[in-house]
């Protein structure tokens, strides 16, 4: 009886080492390592001249994209801006000389 299970725990240790070895075998990276990590957002409030709503600017930093949202009152929706590329804006700035 005692050697009956011997031999099966002695097989289930096998079983679970192959189970950990198998994986690494076949040279496969682990598909987690292959995703980009998640931006990262900066959301600064603001006011907008000649309206009484507040605005939310959105800067993702990753993609370097500027964005906003406001909540209309007046009909409870949410107005969304369309993403400016930054590094563009930025490039087309650097150009220029001030005046002196």
């Amino acid at each position: 009886m005692k050697s009956k299970i011997i031999w099966c725990l002695i097989g289930m240790n096998l079983a679970l080492a192959l189970a950990l070895i198998l994986p690494f075998m076949n040279g496969r990276t682990a598909v987690a390592q292959a995703s980009m990590r998640p931006s990262d957002y900066m959301l600064v409030p603001g006011d907008v001249g000649g309206a009484d709503f507040g605005v939310v600017y959105i800067i993702d930093e990753g993609n370097n994209l500027l964005s906003a949202m406001a909540m209309e009152e007046s009909n409870g929706k949410i107005a969304v801006m369309p993403p400016i590329d930054l590094l563009r804006v930025f490039e087309e700035g650097a150009g220029r000389r001030p005046r002196r």
